[in-house]
């Protein structure tokens, strides 16, 4: 993997027709941080991922990579990734008819390229390439899951829901990321599976990745990141430590519509 970088957050702001989906979002991810983002169905965290990847253009503010000065809000999709950051997704894209292995090598991309000369007049080189890949795809399978390594050659629509989520872990750290955006890694699983999946991004974090992780489960994102921001329709209402924002008035009557002075256990689980 790169070295992590540093990314700077000022202003956020997209609208989609007269929806505000995120208003004047700060916020800074350190190097080698993992850093939290909650809010409920609609707070606009997708919306915040889809802009820093280039997936929709922002209407305004700044996303400066700080190691290059780079904003990437100027970027194209293909620049952004090229630049370090790679992304999952809350449902899982992944090509359920072809191989795990297949399914990892689309990551090696920017460690696999091959130039014009070497397709023309070179096809030992060309093959050299596909074999860094494939090493390179099994390096991050191997992290990742290794008993999924094992059988790097089974369809991906035959694994279960959290394997199908850890490829898409290996394929995204494959890339050699320097920033990871994680978008709602559990969504749909069981508690056994979010408590797997938790140990997989305490693993990768290990690496000194930084990590961008949104959810809505406070409680799992707690487990993960020292530190946590809070979007309740498209605002960040409150920043700071688990204990800080459970405790928050703000969050209370925003993100779960109800007052109280803490959240209980109960509350910290769903959220």
């Amino acid at each position: 993997m790169h070295g992590p970088g540093n990314l700077e957050i000022s202003n956020l702001t997209k609208s989609f027709g007269g929806v505000r989906a995120l208003t004047g979002v700060d916020l800074r991810i350190g190097a080698g941080e993992t850093l939290g983002v909650v809010g409920p169905n609609g707070s606009g965290k997708t919306t915040l991922f889809n802009v820093l990847t280039g997936v929709i253009p922002a209407d305004g503010g700044s996303a400066v990579w700080v190691q290059e000065g780079v904003d990437l809000l100027k970027l194209r999709p293909w620049q952004i990734f090229e630049k370090g950051i790679a992304r999952t997704f809350q449902n899982i894209r992944l090509s359920p008819g072809q191989s795990v292995l297949e399914n990892v090598l689309v990551g090696c991309h920017l460690t696999a390229r091959t130039t014009w000369w070497s397709v023309f007049g070179g096809l030992p080189q060309v093959k050299c390439r596909d074999v860094a890949a494939r090493e390179r795809a099994m390096q991050a399978l191997e992290f990742v899951a290794r008993d999924i390594a094992a059988t790097p050659h089974r369809l991906a629509g035959e694994l279960s829901y959290a394997d199908r989520r850890r490829v898409e872990f290996a394929r995204a750290i494959a890339s050699a990321p320097k920033l990871l955006l994680l978008d709602e890694p559990t969504a749909g699983m069981n508690p056994r599976e979010t408590a797997e999946i938790a140990d997989d991004i305490r693993k990768i974090s290990e690496k000194g990745l930084s990590i961008l992780v949104i959810e809505h489960k406070m409680k799992f994102v707690a487990s993960l990141a020292a530190r946590i921001a809070v979007l309740n329709f498209g605002r960040k209402i409150a920043e700071g430590s688990y204990e800080d924002v459970r405790s928050d008035p703000v969050v209370l009557a925003s993100y779960l519509g109800r007052k109280g002075d803490h959240l209980s256990q109960s509350d910290a689980t769903r959220a």
